[in-house]
């Protein structure tokens, strides 16, 4: 064959050659971002610590080298917190990418179709119910979560269930979890209602290693797995007919997918909140850094995790004296980019 009978396979080669090491350099770069964050959220506060010291205490429990007072600052309140934003942020992050692509939606996450309002309300129901609080709390979320799951899922099934129909069931069911928080509000007292808001609204305040410990338990079972079903996530994005054409199992891919999607959204729900458009907006984000195509899992997981520790920095160092949980700070980031999202649908000819 002559040379220019492989101009093509090297022209393939090359390209996917420039792809990898694209892929490379993005989650290099997030990674070194997202360890400068957090070493500046540990380092900033109203006891502030060079970042010498912040190391010298993270490194203390391998050396005789400690300092009883920023120890307890570094290790007992700041890296608890950090933890519990990347270890969220990440599952979060996973979550609503693993979503809009099986369902073929930027548009569409936990957020969207009902899942993190589902675990609101379970949630809801015991702090106002049954006046719970802490690990009952985050368990009923939990279970909240896939009680919601399986019902958007069995409410779209027929003879399969197709992206378009499992969107407007889950958008349903988001207005009824709504309307259900909305009715306990109306019959709890107003120490009650506070304390829903403030886990309503999604914050890393009082985090500590026991309560992000099942996450992390969590994340260490659904990573892996979701990483083994990425095979099926990238067919999946081509439609259910080349996704079958191509040897997928469509139906049974999807619905592993989903069930990791949300058990996903479930515990970094229990952890931390409802913390809002973290899912929403990890995914786009790190499509847009990756380029045409690549595997978004482990750029979406550090995406959403820098989000959401960058959110609680500003949350609590730059507004003044004025703390504010993360779930605002990443509310109104969110909201502006689904603003954006929108203006660009447009702009292409894809909008309404």
């Amino acid at each position: 064959m002559s040379s220019a009978g492989f101009a093509p396979v090297n022209a393939v080669i090359a390209a996917r050659r420039r792809l990898r090491q694209r892929y490379g350099l993005v989650v290099m770069g997030l990674i070194i971002l997202g360890l400068a964050l957090m070493a500046l959220t540990m380092s900033v506060g109203d006891y502030p610590l060079p970042v010498a010291d912040v190391l010298r205490s993270l490194l203390s429990p391998f050396t005789r080298n400690s300092d009883s007072a920023n120890d307890f600052i570094v290790l007992g309140v700041r890296l608890p917190r950090v933890l519990a934003g990347l270890l969220a942020g990440g599952a979060f992050g996973l979550s609503g990418v693993i979503f809009q692509t099986v369902l073929r939606n930027p548009l569409a996450s936990p957020d969207i179709v009902g899942i993190t309002l589902g675990a609101s309300a379970a949630a809801v129901a015991a702090i106002i119910l049954f006046k719970w609080s802490g690990v009952p709390v985050a368990l009923c979320a939990c279970g909240g979560a896939v009680v919601i799951a399986l019902l958007i899922y069995g409410l779209s099934w027929r003879n399969g269930v197709t992206p378009y129909r499992l969107v407007l069931v889950g958008i349903g069911m988001s207005a009824i979890a709504g309307a259900v928080i909305s009715y306990l509000f109306t019959r709890a007292r107003i120490m009650e209602v506070q304390e829903a808001l403030a886990w309503l609204t999604g914050s890393l305040n009082g985090s500590t290693f026991d309560s992000i410990a099942p996450l992390a338990v969590a994340l260490v079972v659904l990573a892996p797995l979701a990483a083994w079903l990425s095979r099926s996530l990238q067919t999946l994005q081509l439609g259910d007919d080349a996704a079958t054409a191509l040897g997928t199992r469509v139906e049974y891919s999807r619905l592993g997918l989903i069930i990791v999607a949300v058990l996903l959204a479930a515990f970094a729900t229990a952890a931390v909140g409802p913390v809002s458009f973290v899912a929403f907006v990890a995914g786009p984000i790190a499509r847009r850094l990756l380029g045409p195509s690549g595997n978004a899992l482990v750029p979406a997981f550090l995406v959403g995790g820098i989000v959401t520790i960058g959110g609680d920095f500003i949350a609590q160092h730059m507004l003044g004296r004025n703390q504010l949980p993360v779930g605002v700070v990443t509310g109104a980031l969110g909201a502006v980019f689904l603003i954006y999202l929108l203006a660009a649908a447009h702009r292409s000819g894809r909008g309404g």
